[in-house]
């Protein structure tokens, strides 16, 4: 098994130029758990969601495997970084093995990654270290809408000029992780929205953070977010006017019996 990472060459950029999870996303993953000793944010990038956890858990385990990542995460007291899983040996039960000790965890956190994961031996893992009735919480937002105008200047940059450097299991985030067998009791997740009251520069350099616009540059040379600056700018009107921008939440939820 092999770590896809799409992020690292740029983790910088990822760390400053994406949008915030909402409060509520916490707070019902909080109430939701069976307790709130320890909670495990799997492929955490640069710990945005492992630091709102760390507000409800008194410990949280966040793990990457990208060493890139972890270094611009936030440090925070109640939060154990680790640069984990390192390898992928192959074999049953052992292709995402953690340090974190048996039935200790009562939340699971994945954040915008899970399309990443060799999805049957993550969740092995996630039953070796589940407390009875733990809670998994994994999460992504795909496209995101500003206006009419906006958007579709960002549908012609995502579709005709990025279309061809999306990895494939972009389409699992596209539909909302809706086909991936997650063999836990489900739960019903919220309606959560994400907001960023954003300018376009803001907004330039978060698409400038996709995966595939990194891919696109590594491949071609040729920028394509400077191929659509001109048109976003346009229909964004002053660039520096502050327009919200919002994504929608799909979650997969449920409880490891």
């Amino acid at each position: 098994m092999t770590f896809k990472d799409h992020f690292s060459g740029h983790a910088t950029l990822y760390a400053q130029a994406r949008p915030r999870y909402p409060d509520a996303l916490f707070e019902w993953i909080a109430a939701e758990a069976p307790a709130r000793k320890c909670a495990w944010d799997a492929g955490c990038g640069n710990g945005q969601a492992s630091v709102a956890l760390a507000r409800h858990f008194e410990l949280v385990i966040a793990t990457d495997p990208s060493d890139k990542q972890l270094r611009n995460a936030t440090d925070h007291p109640r939060i154990d970084y680790r640069n984990e899983p390192r390898d992928f040996p192959a074999g049953e039960g052992s292709g995402y093995r953690t340090s974190i000790p048996d039935h200790s965890i009562d939340a699971v956190t994945v954040a915008q990654a899970l399309h990443w994961f060799e999805l049957e031996p993550f969740l092995a893992e996630v039953r070796r270290v589940a407390r009875p009735r733990a809670l998994l919480a994994a999460w992504c937002y795909a496209n995101c809408s500003v206006t009419v105008e906006v958007d579709a200047v960002i549908a012609r940059l995502y579709d005709d000029l990025l279309g061809a450097y999306w990895p494939p299991e972009r389409r699992l985030v596209d539909e909302g992780y809706a086909s991936l067998a997650i063999p836990f009791t489900p739960l019903h997740a919220p309606a959560l929205e994400m907001r960023a009251d954003w300018n376009a520069r803001q907004l330039l350099a978060y698409l400038s953070s996709w995966s595939a616009s990194q891919r696109n540059l590594a491949a071609t040379g040729s920028n394509a977010i400077e191929a659509i600056t001109g048109a976003l700018v346009s229909a964004w009107g002053d660039p520096d006017r502050t327009r919200p921008v919002r994504w929608t939440l799909a979650m997969r939820a449920g409880r490891v019996s």
